[in-house]
């Protein structure tokens, strides 16, 4: 048990080492090697379980151990409160990779279990996002990797997550003794070559600007400190768009302030006539209310003749960022400081510029690939990602969320602009690439290229189907090992 465990805990680690920012990327291909060689070698279920949960709460704890400090500095948190909190978290999160010890276990017996463990990893890798909070994938690990990220546009990020965890089966296989011809399959991979190659980097036939206006997260929000953050951001669009004439869009950040562009006349009219005089489009980051007088978070395009054109409400809020999931409504307030938790948005939708079409999703929507890929099957030949990472100080965090945006980009083969508070903001073309990079925690603005693409990978237009795919696998898979009259040992 002892070395089983410690199996556990190395591919816990070796996850972590992949990912932003130890970044170590290599590792991806064989980091769920030790859990799954873990799994094959114990033989009672109960202890295979608790072999991926062990694995899943040092995972969770080392990636996002930033959750700690959001809690205790923004959430309104003692120290030890926000310890709890967080350990409460990592065990929840880790139930998912209890689940897939358990049943890679069974799997491995199997003479297909080179196919059948990775379908697995990616069904059980899917429901984070159905069950409280997604972020980083075992797929994401590749976007710097060119063949593999040939897969993006085809299967989603879950391809990749798919090929990762078949070389890391193969390594488990192999350290197991296991007949070569089980390890057939891994030769299929050399196959990707065939694929469309990524874009070539390209300078973009249009430009935008990026504002970038660092707000202090514990501001005070008197009425004088409202006009100035105002009148920055107002002093970094003009300032930029005199040197990027050519400009006909302006991005504003997620805030950690809120814009209350409808009951705020003064601040309405600030930005209407700075979007006239600049003869500009203009996006930001506003804060509505629905019909029950709960708050929206939402992204608003003004027109360059001063009008409100279109608002997308944020349809995926954050769990303790913009409301608190029932279990911990009495440990924990949300960080944002809007009375009462924030209303999800009731529908999806498009912001017209001119006669091109914008897809803004909001912050941590960017963690939903199925999400983010129906704008572009809407018709948005642009994404816009507004973002506020501040909360999460100079943490990995924000080096994490860059990476799973990237992915969006290379999944749809579009632009991104991303515009955040305090950075990272960027600008991201079509095969994942970073172009422009602000230093972050400086107030700052820059002209940007990019392309409008109205084109639609098979990602974009037939969403996860290869998730379904590992899904139904995945269930033939298990109700073949697990049939009846198979010797079962239990805990």
């Amino acid at each position: 048990m002892r070395l089983n465990l410690g199996l556990a805990a190395a591919s816990a680690i070796l996850l972590v080492l992949a990912y932003p920012r130890f970044g170590l990327a290599f590792l991806a291909p064989v980091a769920i090697s030790p859990l799954v060689l873990a799994s094959a070698l114990e033989k009672r279920h109960g202890r295979r379980f608790l072999l991926g949960w062990v694995s899943g709460v040092i995972f969770w704890a080392a990636v996002c151990y930033w959750i700690q400090g959001v809690l205790e500095t923004h959430g309104s948190m003692s120290g030890p409160a926000s310890w709890g909190a967080f350990a409460l978290f990592s065990m929840v999160k880790a139930l998912h990779t209890g689940v897939f010890a358990l049943f890679a276990g069974s799997l491995m017996p199997g003479a297909w279990a080179i196919l059948s463990v990775p379908a697995l990893w990616v069904a059980v890798e899917s429901t984070h996002r159905w069950l409280g909070f997604a972020w980083l994938g075992l797929g994401n690990a590749a976007i710097d990797m060119g063949l593999p990220m040939r897969l993006a546009p085809w299967t989603g990020v879950w391809g990749l997550s798919f090929i990762f965890a078949m070389t890391g089966t193969a390594a488990a296989l192999i350290a197991l003794g296991r007949p070569r011809k089980q390890l057939a399959p891994v030769l299929a991979l050399p196959l990707i070559v065939l694929l469309p190659s990524l874009p070539e980097p390209e300078r973009g036939a249009e430009t935008a600007v990026l504002v970038q206006p660092n707000i202090a997260e514990d501001a005070e929000w008197t009425p004088e400190w409202v006009e100035d953050m105002h009148r920055r951001l107002e002093s970094l669009s003009t300032g930029s768009l005199d040197q990027n004439q050519d400009a006909r869009l302006v991005v504003w950040p997620e805030m950690p302030a809120p814009m209350y562009y409808y009951d705020n006349a003064r601040f309405r009219e600030r930005i209407d006539s700075l979007a006239r005089n600049t003869k500009t489009f203009f996006l930001l980051n506003v804060v509505p209310h629905n019909q029950d007088g709960a708050p929206l978070n939402s992204a608003l395009l003004i027109s360059p003749e001063g009008r409100p054109v279109a608002r997308y409400d944020k349809m995926n809020l954050v769990p303790f960022g913009e409301f608190v999931p029932g279990i911990f409504k009495m440990l924990v307030e949300k960080v944002s400081s809007e009375a009462g938790d924030f209303a999800a948005g009731e529908r999806q939708i498009l912001l017209p510029a001119g006669d091109h079409r914008i897809g803004a999703f909001i912050c941590y929507e960017s963690v939903f690939p199925n999400f983010v890929r129906k704008f572009a099957r809407m018709g948005a030949d642009l994404f816009v990602n507004i973002s506020n990472d501040g909360w999460y100080g100079d943490s990995a965090a924000r080096h994490q969320h860059l990476e799973i945006v990237r992915m969006r980009a290379a999944e749809n083969r579009r632009w991104i602009l991303r515009a955040t508070n305090d950075g990272i903001t960027s600008t991201i073309d079509p095969a994942g690439r970073v172009y422009v990079n602000l230093p972050s925690h400086q107030a700052a603005a820059a002209g940007t290229f990019f392309s409008y693409i109205d084109s639609l990978t098979f990602y974009s237009r037939f969403g996860d189907w290869f998730v379904w795919l590992c899904a139904a696998g995945t269930v033939a898979a298990l109700v073949s090992a697990l049939r009846p009259g198979r010797r079962q040992i239990l805990l």
